[in-house]
């Protein structure tokens, strides 16, 4: 639900600047317009160095340091979706991929500079300093599972073959299990299996 105290947080750190990534997640919008803030990363001195939104009516945004594209992706049908960003340094190219399907991709976003170490990732709420100041307009509402984030562009075949449940690869950034994510607020933990 819309909450401003709900949200879970990835215990593993950025250890390393990223050049290049990869984040994959399923995500079921829950109901009302909005989904919210799948999830944020802020690092001192920058709250959206990484961010996940879709926030009231406008369409799902992909945040590097501050800068923002827009991307070609709906979830408002309440069943489950397979979604992956990609993005490098390198002329800042960007992909948007839903369900194992490329939706939208471009460039200049962010480029030739790194996403910081050191931060906080959020799952849930969008922040506006380090670890805190949750707007509740922004809080996510809905559920997701299987968070992974890798150092490196995976191809539109690993993507493929993720989001049809044909394999599964685990981030090494960061990866999901019951370790790995602190659930704050009274968040509910259910079991999912994606693939079944």
């Amino acid at each position: 639900m819309k909450t401003n105290y709900m949200y879970a947080r990835m215990k593993r750190a950025v250890v390393n600047e990223v050049f290049a990534m990869t984040i994959c997640l399923w995500l079921k919008a829950g109901e009302g317009p909005g989904l919210g803030t799948p999830f944020s990363y802020a690092v001192p001195g920058q709250a959206n160095e990484l961010v996940l939104i879709k926030w009231g009516t406008n369409p799902m945004e992909l945040l590097i340091n501050d800068k923002a594209v827009t991307l070609p992706i709906s979830m408002t049908d309440g069943k489950w979706h397979h979604l992956c960003v990609t993005w490098t340094t390198r002329d800042g190219v960007w992909e948007a991929y839903q369900d194992g399907v490329k939706k939208g991709s471009g460039q200049n976003l962010s480029g030739w500079q790194p996403i910081k170490s050191g931060g906080t990732f959020i799952l849930g709420q969008e922040q506006d300093t380090m670890g805190g100041r949750f707007d509740v307009t922004q809080s996510f509402m809905g559920g997701m599972s299987d968070l992974q984030f890798w150092s490196r562009v995976l191809t539109s075949n690993e993507i493929h073959t993720q989001a049809t449940c044909a394999g599964h690869l685990v981030g090494d950034v960061m990866s999901w299990s019951e370790e790995s994510v602190e659930l704050h607020g009274g968040l509910a933990k259910l079991p999912f299996e994606p693939c079944h």
